[in-house]
């Protein structure tokens, strides 16, 4: 049995967005092609997901200092303590499945706050001496995007930085795998708005047998 987090960082459900609603396409599919596996929901719209401030710094330098989580004020406990919850929820997965929009060429702020919390020396990747190493060589990922315009060529494909950001960061953790599934054109063609949509939720049930 397989641990899949199903990560979503939208605002709206699958009625309203074009994202969500191939990733909610995709997900049903997976689960009822593996009955056996957990999948577990992390909206990051209603998650508490820390930012990491001085708080978080200030409880992290204690506990590197050698003081006891005890120690640690009720602000830095309550911050330090649920970015290690995250972290240790990330870690026990098997499979990612992220969602989002293309917002200002990148991603909901939202979905970087929840990448950081998961950025942990000694749990998602660890230094030595030929530099960082990545600890998640066990795992896969899939990153659903919808993009208003076309981003998958052209001089507009290096503007176009959600993707290539959880790509380089899914290398950093050691991810072996990582896909990408986009929704795209629908602002720029909305006659064939209805037309893409119905496409990427097609490719979206195929992957889901294969994933």
């Amino acid at each position: 049995m397989a641990k899949v987090l199903y990560i979503t960082a939208h605002p709206h459900d699958d009625t309203q967005s074009y994202s969500m609603a191939v990733g909610k396409a995709f997900i049903d599919t997976y689960k009822e092609t593996n009955p056996n596996d957990e999948v577990v929901n992390v909206d990051l719209y209603k998650e508490n997901i820390p930012q990491i401030d001085v708080d978080v710094f200030s409880g992290w330098g204690k506990l590197q200092s050698g003081k006891g989580f005890e120690e640690l004020s009720a602000d830095e406990k309550a911050k330090v303590g649920r970015l290690s919850e995250l972290c240790e929820q990330f870690i026990s997965a098997d499979k990612y499945v992220f969602v989002s929009p293309l917002w200002n060429f990148s991603f909901p702020p939202v979905l970087k706050a929840y990448i950081d919390s998961v950025s942990v020396a000694g749990k998602t990747f660890k230094y030595t001496e030929q530099g960082p190493v990545g600890l998640l060589t066990d795992k896969k990922a899939l990153h659903i995007q919808a993009r208003g315009g076309i981003y998958s060529e052209g001089p507009a494909a290096q503007m176009e930085m959600g993707h290539r950001y959880l790509n380089i960061m899914m290398q950093f953790y050691g991810v072996p795998s990582f896909e990408g599934l986009f929704v795209e054109g629908q602002a720029a063609m909305p006659d064939k708005a209805q037309e893409i949509k119905e496409n990427a939720i097609a490719r979206a049930k195929d992957l889901a047998h294969t994933f």
